[in-house]
């Protein structure tokens, strides 16, 4: 894969004119030669293996120009880097759909072992929060970075009745403020992201579509999980009462909160999706230089260029 390129000093690619004259200039004399009929003189003289050195020294030595053009230009490549630190909320749905059976045991107790999994694959410079909602949110740990204590919040969660996603977005709002500053940036607010764990649909509480636009406005993208199947169910008052899983609003909450949806229908496929979540905040894009590459292919080039010349110079082998 050809990585993204860009450069420093973009206005000194105006040298790359230099080889291709130097290539035009050699095809130029090479058609003066045959116009002056000295062409079949060369040819007996020279093998062909001596014509082919002379042709590859020349494009050696045009490439080994291209290469310092642009590692003067210097360039920068787009590479993946650790973030040194950031804020993450987990938010996990407890209302009574969780205590379906689709997913063995439950629902919610496979979401609790997934949810542990992920936070102990954070770097450990990373504050983790815990929210939970049914017909309400709560903080239930504030961002730590104490895992465990963390791990016993997720176990000791419990269910509730009723589903409001968007109180569970406004609610990791909140709990991002309560961040702990960073020593050695008083002045600079980590990056932060919600983790947003679900099966079901809004029934209770503000609209989750308000809560993803004002997640979007503070610049914290909303990772959802839609979990579960759709043959999930519970039993309500003796009744059997169907609990599929709800994309579609899971689906515009991380749409329009810049963030991204998910699926996830079993604990290793909840496990699977929270490590390319984790990877996905864990990590961040940045511009690199990376001259020394191109000046190092531009030297290999001209020892290729070199060599060429010395051995037409020296007539060997």
């Amino acid at each position: 894969m050809i990585p993204m390129l860009s450069f420093m000093s973009p206005h000194r690619l105006w040298w790359l004119v230099v080889p291709v004259l130097v290539v035009a200039l050699y095809a130029a004399l090479l058609v003066h030669r045959r116009a002056a009929g000295s062409s079949s003189l060369l040819a007996s003289i020279l093998p062909r293996d001596t014509r082919l050195r002379r042709h590859l020294s020349v494009g050696a030595a045009a490439l080994s120009l291209v290469m310092l053009v642009i590692a003067y230009a210097q360039p920068q490549a787009m590479t993946r880097v650790p973030r040194d630190r950031a804020t993450v909320v987990v938010v996990i749905d407890v209302s009574r759909s969780m205590m379906a059976t689709d997913v063995t045991p439950t629902r919610l107790d496979a979401a609790k072992e997934g949810a542990k999994e992920f936070v102990d694959s954070l770097p450990e410079s990373f504050n983790v929060a815990l929210v939970s909602f049914a017909a309400t949110a709560d903080i239930k740990m504030p961002p730590t970075t104490d895992r465990s204590a963390l791990e016993n919040a997720i176990d000791a969660l419990e269910l509730a009745p009723s589903t409001a996603i968007g109180e569970g977005v406004y609610t990791a709002l909140d709990a991002l403020k309560l961040a702990p500053q960073d020593p050695d940036h008083p002045d600079e607010t980590a990056p932060g992201a919600i983790v947003l764990l679900s099966d079901g649909a809004t029934n209770m509480g503000r609209a989750s579509s308000d809560a993803a636009t004002e997640s979007k406005k503070q610049g914290v993208p909303v990772y959802t999980i839609a979990y579960g199947t759709s043959s999930g169910y519970v039993y309500e008052n003796g009744h059997r009462q169907s609990v599929a899983v709800d994309h579609a609003e899971l689906s515009e909450v991380a749409k329009d909160s810049g963030g991204k949806k998910y699926s996830a229908d079993s604990l290793s496929s909840l496990q699977a999706v929270y490590q390319t979540i984790s990877h996905q905040i864990g990590y961040v894009d940045e511009y690199h230089e990376i001259t020394a590459r191109f000046a190092g292919v531009a030297l290999i080039f001209a020892v290729l260029a070199s060599a060429g010349v010395m051995s037409l110079a020296a007539r060997w082998p």
